[in-house]
């Protein structure tokens, strides 16, 4: 299998902006660009599809790892938040905190966790990650 996304930018970089689309068509020309990347501006940011990518991964996970023990979520809400950071002369993703509530009705708290563990190790988004950045995950079994 195969996706695509596509952007066009136009400008340097700091009064540059960008726009990308997707090829479901989810994103069209949705914009982004420096300010929305380093300050409050406008538009989206690769670090915020980045995490949209990996809440969203890791949550089919759960979910696929759930149905394997037998349970059916009620709710997973999955919350990725993603760190840039300065290193050396330029900018690294150094971690992804996954924050998951999920209403499970007949999980106990040890297959809870272990499926957990099991999504978030792997997910392709986290496995993207490996090696190059943290990723934490704080679950909580909600009743």
């Amino acid at each position: 299998m195969q996706k695509t996304a596509s952007v066009k930018w136009s400008g340097g970089f700091k009064d540059g902006q960008g726009f990308i689309s997707t090829q479901t068509g989810v994103l069209k020309e949705a914009p982004y660009g420096v300010k929305a990347r380093f300050e409050d501006g406008p538009g989206t940011n690769p670090e915020e599809l980045v995490g949209a990518a990996h809440a969203s991964c890791f949550t089919m996970a759960l979910s696929l790892q759930l149905e394997s023990a037998g349970l059916k979520a009620e709710s997973l809400e999955t919350k990725s938040t993603v760190t840039l950071e300065k290193v050396g002369d330029g900018f690294s993703i150094t971690a992804c905190q996954l924050d998951l509530k999920a209403k499970i009705p007949g999980a106990d708290q040890a297959a809870f966790d272990k499926a957990a563990q099991a999504a978030k190790e792997g997910c392709p988004v986290s496995k993207l990650f490996a090696g190059n950045a943290k990723i934490t995950l704080n679950a909580e079994l909600v009743s």
